[in-house]
């Protein structure tokens, strides 16, 4: 029995040591240092259920312990857009906003966008908005100044 257990640590060690070198996410490592701390119980003889409580302890210990750490260490991989920089700026409505029938654009510093009424009400062709939010290729705003003439 003891032979089996060394080898079935071993290889749940050598897992999860590949799938954290794999991914580079820290996800697996913490069940690494519990397979390998459940090896070294295995050499000395502890019984299997022992054995799997060791790895469950030090698995959930040292994930609570060093995962808030190392996530500020963690790159960020999210490219800005700099969408932010145009929140504030005014647009020009180049058709009626109506939320109601899916309708609306509007011109941003020369480019043309998907606009929709932030507190939906209809906002007629030629009138001057804020732009409040971006979401995804969506500009939400508000009026600023309605055209008189249309």
């Amino acid at each position: 029995m003891l032979h089996s257990d060394l080898i079935i640590w071993g290889i749940v060690f050598a897992v999860m040591v590949i799938a954290e070198l794999l991914t580079f996410q820290l996800v697996s490592i913490w069940f690494a240092a519990g397979a390998a701390a459940s090896f070294v119980t295995a050499l000395f003889g502890i019984d299997f259920w022992i054995q799997l409580i060791a790895f469950a302890a030090v698995s959930v210990i040292l994930l609570i312990a060093t995962r808030p750490i190392l996530k500020k260490f963690r790159i960020n991989k999210t490219e800005p857009t700099n969408t932010e920089l145009d929140i504030g700026k005014t647009a020009v409505v180049k058709e009626d906003i109506d939320n109601s029938r899916d309708r609306g654009r509007a011109t941003l510093d020369g480019v043309d966008w998907k606009a929709v009424s932030a507190d939906d009400t209809f906002i007629p062709k030629g009138s001057i908005v804020k732009v409040n939010d971006i979401k995804g290729s969506k500009l939400f705003v508000e009026l600023i100044e309605e055209k008189i003439n249309s």
